[in-house]
């Protein structure tokens, strides 16, 4: 059973994605490139704006699950592996998308609200929300 569902979209980075390729399109009618380049990075840029274009995040009865845009990356979360959940900000300098932070692995594509899930080996996971309060609720009634 879902017991919470809730999609963010990602304007800002589908936004300076685009800008990268409009960029990258304008800074090679100045800089000699092979022919194949523009097309190809330009292709890149689009990719990611749509693989990035949200983040769904969705809990059931066992595990906590997001994933970005289409689906193609998913990950999946045992609510027995849980510890604490908290509401927290993400600072600038960790920014969005998905990689590796002082708190541990960030998830995010838009803005600066998150919930820090720590996990009972000391890890910590960064999901990006812009209903975090809502979040931390589903999953600490989850983890119960």
């Amino acid at each position: 059973m879902v017991r919470y569902e809730h999609t963010q979209r990602g304007t800002v980075v589908q936004v300076a994605l685009l800008i990268g390729a409009m960029v990258c399109f304008g800074l090679s009618r100045f800089l000699p490139a092979p022919p194949f380049v523009v097309p190809m990075v330009l292709v890149v840029f689009v990719v990611c704006a749509y693989m990035f274009s949200s983040l769904t995040i969705h809990v059931t009865d066992r595990a906590l699950h997001w994933y970005f845009g289409p689906g193609i990356f998913r990950k999946t979360l045992a609510l027995e592996d849980i510890k604490t959940v908290e509401v927290t900000r993400t600072r600038l300098l960790e920014g969005w998308g998905v990689h590796k932070t002082a708190r541990g692995w960030l998830y995010n594509v838009s803005g600066f609200d998150a919930v820090l899930i720590t996990l009972h080996g000391g890890k910590g996971i960064l999901l990006g929300t812009d209903e975090p309060d809502r979040l931390r609720s589903v999953l600490l009634r989850a983890i119960k």
